[in-house]
């Protein structure tokens, strides 16, 4: 019965993975790095499924674009997106993930503890986007902010916002249908 549901899980986890690569492609473009639904579809991944689930679908989500499927961003793809300019951020959405799945797992999953830790995930992943988008693409630390952060906050918590409470949601009823573990 165990390895059913770790199957199940892992099923969802793909399906997370392949809304993410649906939601890449809702974007505003911007000169460096467009606003896109990806990190709605982390946080909404991460507050359905938890850290571990949710990672697992980020992991997926980066290696299906790495060894060349369309998609990311603009259907974009191959592992020259990972170590370009905003490959950051797609890394990030791994640890992003399982970071706002560790901290509704640590404490209860409700709208409050949610919007909390999507907050916190959106935070990361500009951090850690920012990181390698200077570092690649040559910036200087404002120019990087200027292009990697600013532009990302009030979307990224009005995301953040809206990934806590559809997840939520979304989590409450899939475990009343018994399609989560």
């Amino acid at each position: 019965m165990k390895s059913r549901e770790k199957l199940k899980m892992m099923i969802v986890s793909a399906l997370f993975a392949a809304m993410t690569a649906i939601m890449a492609q809702i974007e505003i473009p911007l000169p460096l790095v467009p606003i896109s639904g990806q990190t709605f579809a982390v946080g909404l991944t991460a507050t359905v499924i938890g850290a571990n689930y949710g990672a697992l679908a980020m992991i997926l989500y980066a290696a299906l674009g790495a060894i060349g499927l369309p998609v990311f961003a603009q259907f974009s793809a191959g592992f020259s997106v990972i170590v370009g300019p905003t490959g950051g951020y797609i890394v990030s959405f791994i640890i992003s993930a399982f970071i706002i799945g560790f901290i509704l797992e640590r404490t209860r999953f409700n709208f409050t503890m949610a919007i909390i830790a999507n907050i916190i995930g959106m935070i990361m992943s500009l951090i850690l986007g920012t990181i390698q988008l200077k570092y690649v693409a040559d910036l200087s630390w404002h120019a990087a902010m200027v292009s990697g952060v600013y532009p990302f906050l009030i979307v990224g918590v009005i995301k953040a916002v809206l990934s806590a409470v559809i997840g939520i949601l979304a989590r409450k009823r899939l475990l009343s249908a018994h399609l989560l573990s």
